[in-house]
């Protein structure tokens, strides 16, 4: 995996199966205009980057949305050009908080081509530690949300348990935020009738969401950037 700043490397059937998806579907993507095209490497071999595989994943999620391929474009075409693979990332994660929490019990051949990649024992064991997924007979309970997320952190070079310890935290501040703000709205719409409410809710979720995201992300690079001002 490359980083945001790193040269293309993913040759289009390493891109097809990191996304889980077919060499044929990613061309298709392309001669739509929904994927940029690749870069041209030596013999004119296209590569392609993290970007290409978070704007995949940006499509499947809207796709999983309901929308159709027209929906999906307009959409895209909406966006900023040159996003980076964690701006796409974030719209991703916006777009996923549309849906109802919902998990699928799937075969590990399914989990595995969801995933984009064969996973170990000992990866599965990781990827159930964190919630993302639970054995069930013969099968895996899948939260298909936060698959994606759950597999590109097992190539976090970091120990196990710093990877949960960080979830916890995750977990605990975000549901302080999340009662601090559903209190605010709450006094803000009281008086307004049931309806009203219901539907300034549905309008302000992915808002709120997009929010607390930059806001986050924004946060933790000025912290990042002391400490390695600090350390430097």
């Amino acid at each position: 995996m490359t980083t945001d700043a790193e040269e293309p490397t993913l040759t289009i059937d390493e891109l097809a199966a990191r996304a889980g998806v077919t060499v044929r579907t990613v061309r298709f993507y392309g001669t739509k205009g929904l994927l940029p095209p690749p870069v041209l490497g030596p013999r004119r071999v296209g590569r392609y980057g993290r970007d290409h595989l978070a704007r995949l994943a940006l499509i499947e999620e809207l796709q999983r949305q309901g929308m159709t391929l027209a929906a999906i474009e307009r959409y895209l075409g909406q966006l900023p050009p040159g996003l980076t693979a964690r701006e796409l990332a974030i719209q991703r994660a916006v777009v996923a908080s549309w849906a109802p929490e919902t998990t699928e019990l799937v075969p590990r051949e399914e989990l595995e081509r969801r995933a984009g990649r064969a996973l170990d024992d000992e990866e599965l064991k990781r990827l159930v530690a964190l919630d993302i997924v639970e054995e069930e007979g013969d099968g895996f309970r899948v939260d298909a949300g936060l698959l994606r997320l759950g597999v590109e952190l097992l190539d976090v070079p970091l120990s196990h348990e710093t990877v949960l310890a960080a979830r916890t935290a995750l977990i605990e501040h975000s549901r302080a935020a999340a009662r601090e703000l559903s209190r605010l709205l709450r006094d803000a719409v009281a008086e307004r009738d049931a309806r009203d409410v219901k539907s300034l809710s549905a309008h302000m979720h992915p808002l709120v969401v997009q929010a607390l995201l930059t806001t986050f992300q924004r946060s933790l690079k000025e912290e990042l950037r002391e400490w390695l001002d600090d350390e430097g």
